[in-house]
Protein backbone atom coordinates (compact mmCIF):
# COMPACT_ATOMS: atom_id res chain seq x y z
CA UNK A 1 0.00 0.00 0.00
CA UNK A 2 1.23 3.47 -0.87
CA UNK A 3 2.44 5.61 2.01
CA UNK A 4 -0.35 7.93 3.09
CA UNK A 5 -2.03 9.89 5.83
CA UNK A 6 -5.47 8.45 6.52
CA UNK A 7 -8.12 11.06 7.33
CA UNK A 8 -9.95 9.74 10.36
CA UNK A 9 -11.92 12.93 10.99
CA UNK A 10 -12.00 16.05 8.84
CA UNK A 11 -12.38 19.69 9.73
CA UNK A 12 -15.29 21.66 8.26
CA UNK A 13 -13.37 22.99 5.29
CA UNK A 14 -10.00 21.32 4.89
CA UNK A 15 -8.57 21.28 1.36
CA UNK A 16 -5.26 20.77 -0.41
CA UNK A 17 -3.74 24.08 -1.51
CA UNK A 18 -0.52 25.20 -3.14
CA UNK A 19 0.48 28.47 -4.82
CA UNK A 20 -2.54 28.29 -7.10
CA UNK A 21 -3.40 27.81 -10.75
CA UNK A 22 -1.68 30.90 -12.11
CA UNK A 23 -2.01 31.92 -15.77
CA UNK A 24 -5.45 30.56 -16.60
CA UNK A 25 -7.75 33.36 -15.47
CA UNK A 26 -8.22 34.47 -19.08
CA UNK A 27 -9.77 31.06 -19.75
CA UNK A 28 -12.21 31.42 -16.86
CA UNK A 29 -10.21 29.28 -14.43
CA UNK A 30 -9.94 30.65 -10.91
CA UNK A 31 -6.47 30.84 -9.38
CA UNK A 32 -7.39 29.31 -5.97
CA UNK A 33 -4.28 28.43 -3.89
CA UNK A 34 -3.46 29.08 -0.25
CA UNK A 35 -5.66 31.73 1.35
CA UNK A 36 -2.73 32.65 3.56
CA UNK A 37 0.44 32.18 1.48
CA UNK A 38 2.74 33.14 4.35
CA UNK A 39 1.52 30.43 6.73
CA UNK A 40 1.38 27.95 3.87
CA UNK A 41 5.04 28.63 3.10
CA UNK A 42 5.93 28.45 6.80
CA UNK A 43 4.45 24.96 7.16
CA UNK A 44 6.38 23.79 4.12
CA UNK A 45 9.62 25.35 5.34
CA UNK A 46 9.36 23.48 8.66
CA UNK A 47 9.52 20.14 6.82
CA UNK A 48 12.05 21.20 4.18
CA UNK A 49 9.62 21.60 1.26
CA UNK A 50 9.62 24.32 -1.37
CA UNK A 51 7.26 27.19 -0.38
CA UNK A 52 4.67 26.35 -3.04
CA UNK A 53 4.34 22.62 -2.26
CA UNK A 54 0.79 21.36 -1.71
CA UNK A 55 -0.34 21.25 1.93
CA UNK A 56 -3.58 20.82 3.84
CA UNK A 57 -5.31 24.16 4.53
CA UNK A 58 -7.76 23.99 7.41
CA UNK A 59 -10.29 26.58 8.51
CA UNK A 60 -10.95 27.14 12.23
CA UNK A 61 -10.60 23.39 12.97
CA UNK A 62 -8.15 20.85 11.61
CA UNK A 63 -8.20 17.12 10.95
CA UNK A 64 -7.33 13.84 12.69
CA UNK A 65 -4.88 11.76 10.67
CA UNK A 66 -3.32 8.32 11.05
CA UNK A 67 0.12 7.57 9.59
CA UNK A 68 0.12 4.77 7.02
CA UNK A 69 3.83 4.90 6.22
CA UNK A 70 7.07 3.69 7.73
CA UNK A 71 7.53 7.22 9.05
CA UNK A 72 6.83 10.79 8.03
CA UNK A 73 7.76 14.32 8.96
CA UNK A 74 4.90 16.79 9.40
CA UNK A 75 4.41 20.33 10.70
CA UNK A 76 1.48 22.59 11.51
CA UNK A 77 1.63 26.35 10.91
CA UNK A 78 -1.10 28.12 12.84
CA UNK A 79 -2.03 28.70 16.47
CA UNK A 80 -3.82 25.36 16.72
CA UNK A 81 -4.27 22.78 19.45
CA UNK A 82 -2.20 19.77 18.35
CA UNK A 83 -1.93 16.30 19.85
CA UNK A 84 0.01 13.18 18.88
CA UNK A 85 -1.51 9.96 20.19
CA UNK A 86 -3.54 12.06 22.59
CA UNK A 87 -0.54 13.87 24.05
CA UNK A 88 -0.09 17.65 23.61
CA UNK A 89 2.31 18.62 20.84
CA UNK A 90 3.52 21.96 19.59
CA UNK A 91 2.49 23.67 16.37
CA UNK A 92 5.14 25.69 14.54
CA UNK A 93 7.62 22.80 14.59
CA UNK A 94 8.28 19.56 12.75
CA UNK A 95 7.29 16.20 14.21
CA UNK A 96 8.60 12.79 13.20
CA UNK A 97 5.80 10.21 13.26
CA UNK A 98 5.79 6.45 12.68
CA UNK A 99 3.22 4.03 11.34
CA UNK A 100 -0.04 3.99 13.26
CA UNK A 101 0.54 7.22 15.14
CA UNK A 102 -2.39 9.59 15.26
CA UNK A 103 -2.00 13.35 14.70
CA UNK A 104 -4.97 15.53 15.68
CA UNK A 105 -5.14 19.21 14.74
CA UNK A 106 -7.84 20.88 16.81
CA UNK A 107 -9.28 24.37 16.91
CA UNK A 108 -7.31 27.47 16.09
CA UNK A 109 -6.85 29.72 19.12
CA UNK A 110 -6.49 32.74 16.84
CA UNK A 111 -6.98 33.42 13.17
CA UNK A 112 -9.06 31.34 10.79
CA UNK A 113 -6.54 29.45 8.61
CA UNK A 114 -3.78 26.99 9.36
CA UNK A 115 -1.67 24.54 7.33
CA UNK A 116 -0.36 21.01 7.69
CA UNK A 117 2.62 20.10 5.51
CA UNK A 118 4.33 16.72 5.05
CA UNK A 119 7.97 16.36 4.01
CA UNK A 120 8.18 15.62 0.28
CA UNK A 121 4.59 16.73 -0.23
CA UNK A 122 1.50 14.82 -1.28
CA UNK A 123 1.55 12.65 -4.42
CA UNK A 124 -1.48 14.19 -6.09
CA UNK A 125 -2.01 14.71 -9.81
CA UNK A 126 -1.75 18.40 -10.77
CA UNK A 127 -4.58 19.93 -12.80
CA UNK A 128 -3.36 22.76 -15.04
CA UNK A 129 -0.09 22.73 -13.16
CA UNK A 130 -1.49 22.90 -9.65
CA UNK A 131 -2.94 20.66 -6.94
CA UNK A 132 -4.89 23.57 -5.43
CA UNK A 133 -8.51 22.68 -4.65
CA UNK A 134 -11.21 24.92 -6.13
CA UNK A 135 -14.42 23.46 -4.76
CA UNK A 136 -16.85 25.44 -6.93
CA UNK A 137 -15.28 24.11 -10.16
CA UNK A 138 -14.29 20.73 -8.65
CA UNK A 139 -10.65 21.14 -9.65
CA UNK A 140 -7.51 19.90 -7.94
CA UNK A 141 -6.83 18.30 -4.56
CA UNK A 142 -8.94 15.21 -3.92
CA UNK A 143 -11.43 15.33 -6.81
CA UNK A 144 -11.92 19.04 -6.21
CA UNK A 145 -13.57 18.61 -2.81
CA UNK A 146 -12.78 19.12 0.87
CA UNK A 147 -11.20 16.27 2.83
CA UNK A 148 -13.54 13.72 4.36
CA UNK A 149 -13.27 10.74 6.72
CA UNK A 150 -11.70 7.74 4.99
CA UNK A 151 -9.68 9.80 2.49
CA UNK A 152 -6.03 8.92 2.04
CA UNK A 153 -3.50 11.64 1.35
CA UNK A 154 -0.72 9.84 -0.58
CA UNK A 155 2.79 10.76 0.53
CA UNK A 156 5.67 11.10 -1.92
CA UNK A 157 8.14 9.77 0.65
CA UNK A 158 7.87 6.32 2.21
CA UNK A 159 10.03 7.44 5.14
CA UNK A 160 10.78 10.69 6.91
CA UNK A 161 13.91 12.33 5.49
CA UNK A 162 17.04 12.59 7.61
CA UNK A 163 17.12 16.21 8.65
CA UNK A 164 17.29 18.25 11.80
CA UNK A 165 13.89 19.03 13.28
CA UNK A 166 12.85 22.63 12.69
CA UNK A 167 10.86 25.12 14.72
CA UNK A 168 9.55 28.62 14.12
CA UNK A 169 8.73 31.38 16.60
CA UNK A 170 5.49 32.86 15.21
CA UNK A 171 6.30 36.14 16.98
CA UNK A 172 8.79 36.70 14.17
CA UNK A 173 6.09 36.66 11.49
CA UNK A 174 4.69 39.97 10.17
CA UNK A 175 2.11 41.32 12.57
CA UNK A 176 -1.50 40.69 11.66
CA UNK A 177 -3.26 43.96 10.98
CA UNK A 178 -6.85 44.78 11.85
CA UNK A 179 -7.05 47.52 9.27
CA UNK A 180 -7.56 47.00 5.56
CA UNK A 181 -5.56 49.57 3.58
CA UNK A 182 -6.77 50.16 0.05
CA UNK A 183 -6.13 52.27 -3.01
CA UNK A 184 -9.18 53.90 -4.67
CA UNK A 185 -10.25 52.59 -8.08
CA UNK A 186 -10.38 51.39 -10.71
CA UNK A 187 -14.08 52.34 -10.89
CA UNK A 188 -14.32 54.77 -7.99
CA UNK A 189 -16.08 57.18 -10.40
CA UNK A 190 -19.03 54.74 -10.33
CA UNK A 191 -19.85 55.95 -6.79
CA UNK A 192 -21.16 59.24 -5.48
CA UNK A 193 -18.91 61.48 -3.42
CA UNK A 194 -21.09 60.64 -0.43
CA UNK A 195 -20.70 56.93 -1.18
CA UNK A 196 -16.90 57.14 -1.24
CA UNK A 197 -16.93 59.24 1.91
CA UNK A 198 -18.98 56.51 3.57
CA UNK A 199 -16.60 53.78 2.41
CA UNK A 200 -13.46 55.54 3.59
CA UNK A 201 -14.95 57.20 6.63
CA UNK A 202 -17.15 54.60 8.30
CA UNK A 203 -16.11 51.39 10.11
CA UNK A 204 -16.64 48.01 8.44
CA UNK A 205 -16.08 44.53 9.70
CA UNK A 206 -16.03 41.07 8.19
CA UNK A 207 -19.58 39.71 8.04
CA UNK A 208 -20.87 36.16 8.34
CA UNK A 209 -20.74 35.68 4.56
CA UNK A 210 -17.02 34.96 4.42
CA UNK A 211 -15.19 32.14 2.70
CA UNK A 212 -12.22 31.52 0.43
CA UNK A 213 -13.94 33.39 -2.41
CA UNK A 214 -14.39 36.65 -0.54
CA UNK A 215 -15.33 38.49 2.63
CA UNK A 216 -18.53 40.54 2.59
CA UNK A 217 -18.15 43.53 4.89
CA UNK A 218 -20.81 44.70 7.32
CA UNK A 219 -21.26 48.45 7.49
CA UNK A 220 -23.25 51.28 5.93
CA UNK A 221 -24.09 50.79 2.21
CA UNK A 222 -22.04 52.60 -0.41
CA UNK A 223 -24.06 54.70 -2.82
CA UNK A 224 -23.58 54.03 -6.52
CA UNK A 225 -23.61 56.99 -8.90
CA UNK A 226 -25.39 55.39 -11.85
CA UNK A 227 -26.46 51.86 -11.16
CA UNK A 228 -24.36 48.89 -10.22
CA UNK A 229 -23.78 47.07 -13.50
CA UNK A 230 -20.66 47.58 -15.57
CA UNK A 231 -19.07 45.76 -18.48
CA UNK A 232 -17.42 42.71 -16.94
CA UNK A 233 -13.68 42.89 -16.48
CA UNK A 234 -10.92 40.88 -14.83
CA UNK A 235 -10.81 40.58 -11.04
CA UNK A 236 -7.43 40.82 -9.30
CA UNK A 237 -6.89 39.49 -5.78
CA UNK A 238 -7.89 41.99 -3.13
CA UNK A 239 -10.40 43.82 -5.32
CA UNK A 240 -13.24 45.50 -3.40
CA UNK A 241 -16.41 44.93 -5.38
CA UNK A 242 -19.68 46.69 -4.52
CA UNK A 243 -22.85 44.94 -5.77
CA UNK A 244 -26.36 46.35 -5.75
CA UNK A 245 -26.76 45.96 -1.99
CA UNK A 246 -24.01 48.55 -1.49
CA UNK A 247 -22.15 46.18 0.84
CA UNK A 248 -18.53 45.79 -0.26
CA UNK A 249 -16.91 42.39 -0.86
CA UNK A 250 -13.15 41.83 -0.64
CA UNK A 251 -12.32 39.13 -3.20
CA UNK A 252 -9.78 36.47 -2.24
CA UNK A 253 -8.14 33.27 -3.48
CA UNK A 254 -11.23 31.51 -4.91
CA UNK A 255 -12.62 34.69 -6.50
CA UNK A 256 -14.37 34.60 -9.86
CA UNK A 257 -12.25 35.50 -12.89
CA UNK A 258 -14.42 38.43 -14.04
CA UNK A 259 -17.07 40.60 -12.44
CA UNK A 260 -19.78 43.01 -13.51
CA UNK A 261 -20.02 45.15 -10.38
CA UNK A 262 -17.94 48.32 -9.95
CA UNK A 263 -14.92 48.25 -7.67
CA UNK A 264 -14.42 51.08 -5.25
CA UNK A 265 -10.87 50.12 -4.31
CA UNK A 266 -8.17 47.47 -4.27
CA UNK A 267 -6.26 46.26 -1.25
CA UNK A 268 -2.55 46.58 -0.94
CA UNK A 269 -0.99 43.25 -1.94
CA UNK A 270 0.97 42.82 1.28
CA UNK A 271 -2.21 43.54 3.25
CA UNK A 272 -4.69 41.27 1.50
CA UNK A 273 -2.25 38.36 1.59
CA UNK A 274 -2.35 38.49 5.40
CA UNK A 275 -5.99 39.45 5.81
CA UNK A 276 -7.55 36.01 5.21
CA UNK A 277 -5.87 34.96 8.46
CA UNK A 278 -7.97 37.48 10.37
CA UNK A 279 -11.28 36.81 12.05
CA UNK A 280 -14.29 39.07 12.44
CA UNK A 281 -12.34 41.46 14.62
CA UNK A 282 -10.81 42.89 11.43
CA UNK A 283 -12.80 45.90 10.37
CA UNK A 284 -11.46 49.28 9.31
CA UNK A 285 -10.90 50.51 5.79
CA UNK A 286 -8.48 53.31 5.05
CA UNK A 287 -7.02 54.76 1.87
CA UNK A 288 -3.32 55.01 1.34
Amino acid sequence: MMAALLVEAAGPSSTIQDAGRVGYQRFGVSVAGAADPLLHAAANALVGNAPAEGAVEFTLLGDRLVVEAESCLVAVAGDAVVTIDGQPAQPWRSHRLTRGQRLAVGALRSGVRGYLAAAGGFALRPVLGSVATHVRSRLGGLDGRPLGPGDRLPLRLEQAPERIDAALDPAGLPRRGTELRVLPGPQDDAFTAAGLETFFGQPYRIGHEADRMGYRLDGPPIEHARGFNITSDGIPPGAVQVPGTGRPIVLLADRQTTGGYPRSAACWRRIWRRWPRCGRESRSVSAG
